[in-house]
């Protein structure tokens, strides 16, 4: 994947006429990969550059940090995801304050149109852009007339009775509901990160876990879940707990622990991502370790036989 940066890079020569998907495409979920989809179409008629066009920081953070949402992936999540998706090149504005007061006709002719060159701009249905969020679809097109580039958008995307949004993923996270969240995505949630040193209590009951420390914004609420943990490319099944671990501490720090259930080796210092798949149950107090070790081993059972269903 390439990727330049606005203001710091020249558009490179063949991303002249480019067909682009413009927007903040947290999550890249189901409604993004629609409008992915869509603009990889057109690209390969034209036989032209598919790319993307995105912010970073998201703008919200700048505009407004006391009220801007948690994301749902970092900014490497979201390229990887990207260049799954078939995009050839990402092209990421720094986002700014002064940046944060154009008017939408000064964005489009510094961004889209001499910077990028573009040939089309596709966006989702409540794209909004510019100082105040003054720009909609009808003035983007407009302007899309008058600097000679189509301007087209994509309907909202349903999953069953519920519109796909980054904004209804985020709540169901923050409930613990990883698999409804799953499947608005169409891709587990997961998070990134590097395994470090932890307690050992895990080891010392038998079940060694990877504490992962990740620069991930959103967590699942506190509690157990079946889990993947990928470490080089393959996925592994895992049991994934995130807490506090009271039976052992009266006020520890929030940790991310992972048992692997099929896997024995170090893994210190490897960079790993865990997926949630889908809650198993709270995180809550034992009166003894001998008893958290009983519920361990039912929590890895459960999550066996969910995985004997799925492919991983």
């Amino acid at each position: 994947m390439e990727i330049i940066y606005y203001p710091d890079d020249s558009c490179p020569n063949n991303w002249t006429e480019s067909v682009i998907a413009l927007g903040n495409f947290d999550g890249v979920h189901r409604g993004h990969a629609k409008l992915l989809e869509r603009v990889n179409s057109r690209a390969a008629e034209r036989g032209v550059t598919a790319a993307v066009l995105t912010f970073d920081p998201h703008p919200p953070k700048v505009i407004r940090p006391d009220k801007a949402p948690a994301l749902l992936m970092t900014t490497q999540q979201k390229i990887t995801y990207l260049e799954q998706s078939g995009i050839h090149a990402t092209a990421i504005v720094r986002f700014t304050g002064g940046l944060a007061q154009w008017t939408p006709e000064q964005f489009v002719t510094s961004v889209l149109v001499d910077w990028l060159h573009v040939a089309e701009v596709w966006v989702g249905s409540n794209f909004l852009f510019g100082h105040e969020r003054k720009g909609n679809f009808s003035l983007l097109r407009s302007l899309g007339s008058i600097y000679d580039f189509r301007v087209a958008k994509i309907d909202p995307v349903r999953y069953k009775d519920f519109v796909v949004s980054s904004t209804r993923i985020r709540r169901l996270l923050s409930e613990g509901y990883v698999d409804e969240a799953g499947s608005l995505l169409g891709h587990h949630y997961c998070i990134d990160g590097e395994v470090v040193r932890g307690s050992n209590r895990g080891t010392h009951q038998g079940f060694p876990t990877a504490n992962l420390l990740t620069d991930n914004e959103i967590l699942p609420p506190d509690g157990v879940y079946a889990s993947t943990v990928t470490i080089d490319g393959v996925i592994h099944a895992a049991v994934t707990n995130i807490g506090v671990r009271p039976t052992f501490e009266i006020s520890g720090d929030r940790v991310v622990e992972s048992h692997l259930l099929r896997f024995s080796g170090d893994l210190y210092g490897r960079h790993v991502r865990v997926a949630f798949v889908k809650r198993l149950r709270e995180e809550r107090l034992f009166s003894s370790s001998s008893e958290l070790k009983n519920q361990i081993v039912v929590d890895c059972e459960e999550a066996r036989a969910l995985f004997e269903k799925m492919s991983l």
